[in-house]
């Protein structure tokens, strides 16, 4: 019979090189950690424990991201938006789509709790064949 509790303590979980994209670093050299703490029978949620050192870089959500920065402090710059500072605490929902610039001003810890909804899959699916199709313009994002 499968557990119907998991625990995990951020303290002690081992996190593992999750590099950032290459091409969405701005500056320095940003070294990004991760562990996968659970995830949902169908892999539609997901949560985990992800850390960052000192460095500029772009992020791009494909899936709706509620963050709680457990450690460190960042500047956010939110699609263009005026930079905000947020440490331990704070609290910073990412929707589907969106795109942030984060400066991570001391290394960084953070929870992450993940959700892509099933009807994602079929609008970006959609999306991705119109887009392939001869003489058809791209289809516009939904927000």
């Amino acid at each position: 019979m499968r557990d119907l509790v998991e625990a995990a303590y951020c303290d002690t979980v081992e996190l593992t090189p999750s590099p950032i994209e290459p091409s969405w670093i701005i500056e320095g050299r940003p070294e990004a950690r991760s562990h996968l703490l659970s995830k949902s029978a169908f892999k539609t949620w997901w949560t985990m424990i992800w850390s960052c050192t000192e460095g500029k870089f772009n992020w791009h959500y494909d899936f709706d991201e509620t963050v709680v920065i457990l450690e460190g402090s960042i500047m956010l710059e939110v699609d263009g938006g005026a930079p905000t500072r947020y440490g331990a605490g704070d609290v910073i929902l990412f929707r589907t789509g969106s795109h942030a610039k984060w400066h991570v001003k001391e290394r960084v810890k953070k929870v992450a709790f993940c959700r892509r909804p099933p009807l994602g899959f079929a609008i970006r699916a959609a999306r991705m064949l119109k887009s392939l199709m001869p003489g058809q313009p791209a289809a516009p994002r939904l927000t």
